[in-house]
């Protein structure tokens, strides 16, 4: 039996789970003795209950970077500035996928590592347009258009239409949260989401209960859809033999002549502050997220990194068709959503209104902005000082 192990909990897939259990293996040839258990709950898990909880039970903890404002106000992880060398520091902020790694330093402090870096692309089913002979969608029009012939999927919980919100802000124009006085303007924010309503009104309602891997599956394993315009992305149906058939992912479409950008996601490593063994831990973070077994054992066993070195390695992207160089402009072109602490509990409930305009439930959009500045007001209340940090 191991003299010290250490507890993890990440997200219940492939792309979350396989890396991290060949990265505890290798640690453990590495540092005998040393034993790392991960466990893994479902993203709405993840949603549901609170991070810092779980810091009370495990040593390491995969993190979505919104949480980072309650890290710093609660110190619950460790600020990892403290535990690792500045050169390291360094030059993961050099390799940093777009706004990966700087999304985890909040109120000066780093507080987890850039482990795998994600936000929506597109993706389509190549074979599908190859033997109809039409290219993929490249404006919104023409994916309205698709979506019109029923060929288009697209995740529509309400998680995913609050990010793809921000999205359809930044294309009117606007920047959301801005001020701290209401999310977006609302002529922006009418003109988005009726820019929104186009498509959401065309596709199957399966697609609102479905997230960005639920729609990638449902992509992969049925020739009834054959383009999705944005979702999160997942190198695994890119690759080879891991579903029945291949994705390719490219980068967004154009609207109103500009790249739409999209809300950055990924995930973070960080180290609990309630760890009995915190030089451990820091040690088993520092491994998982360097250079080398980002670049190889990582990218190897179904993850998707978080360093820039891993995206531009022409192995990778032979392995992933292309998946890492397609999907790297997405990267650096995208949205960083707020950080602030009691930013969540915005996030966690405004998906709901944006889900009952585009479903048809409700048709009033001013309404569901006054909702989601209500919202935002009292989710401020929490730590109005450091909105901006």
């Amino acid at each position: 039996m191991a003299d010290i192990v250490l507890k993890g909990i990440t997200w219940n897939h492939s792309r979350g789970i396989t890396p991290l259990q060949a990265a505890s293996q290798r640690f453990t040839e590495l540092h005998p003795g040393v034993e790392v258990q991960w466990h893994k709950r479902s993203l709405q898990q993840f949603a549901d209950f609170p991070i810092e909880k779980l810091t009370e039970e495990y040593d390491l903890l995969i993190i979505d970077h919104p949480w980072v404002g309650t890290a710093a106000a609660t110190g619950c992880v460790l600020a990892l500035d403290a535990y690792l060398p500045e050169a390291y520091l360094q030059d993961q902020a050099e390799n940093s996928v777009g706004a990966s790694h700087p999304s985890y330093f909040y109120g000066g402090h780093q507080w987890a590592l850039a482990i795998d870096a994600a936000t929506p692309a597109a993706s389509y089913r190549k074979d599908l347009f190859d033997a109809a002979g039409v290219p993929a969608p490249q404006t919104w029009q023409e994916v309205v258009a698709l979506a019109k012939q029923g060929k288009v999927a697209v995740p529509a919980i309400p998680i995913d239409l609050l990010m793809n919100f921000y999205t359809f802000c930044i294309a009117q124009g606007k920047t959301p949260f801005a001020t701290t006085e209401e999310v977006i303007d609302t002529a922006t924010g009418i003109a988005a989401l009726n820019t929104m309503y186009e498509l959401y009104s065309l596709i199957d309602r399966s697609m609102f209960s479905k997230n960005p891997i639920r729609v990638a599956e449902a992509m992969s394993a049925t020739d009834d859809y054959w383009y999705c315009p944005f979702a999160y992305g997942y190198t695994n149906y890119s690759r080879e033999g891991y579903a029945k058939s291949l994705l390719h992912y490219t980068d967004v479409v154009d609207y109103n002549g500009e790249k739409l950008r999209t809300t950055i996601g990924g995930t973070g490593l960080s180290v609990s502050n309630f760890s009995k063994h915190k030089q451990e831990a820091v040690a088993f973070a520092e491994m998982v997220c360097s250079p080398q077994f980002q670049t190889n054992g990582y990218t190897l066993n179904e993850g998707q990194p978080g360093y820039l070195a891993a995206w531009k390695n022409d192995r990778n992207n032979e392995l992933t068709n292309n998946f890492f160089r397609n999907v790297l402009p997405v990267m650096e072109n995208g949205y960083l959503r707020p950080r602030y602490h009691g930013y969540l509990h915005f996030q966690d409930e405004a998906g709901l209104y944006i889900q009952e305009f585009m479903s048809g439930k409700q048709n009033n959009a001013e309404a569901v902005l006054a909702k989601l500045n209500e919202m935002y007001i009292t989710s401020l209340e929490k730590n109005l000082s450091k909105v901006f940090a």
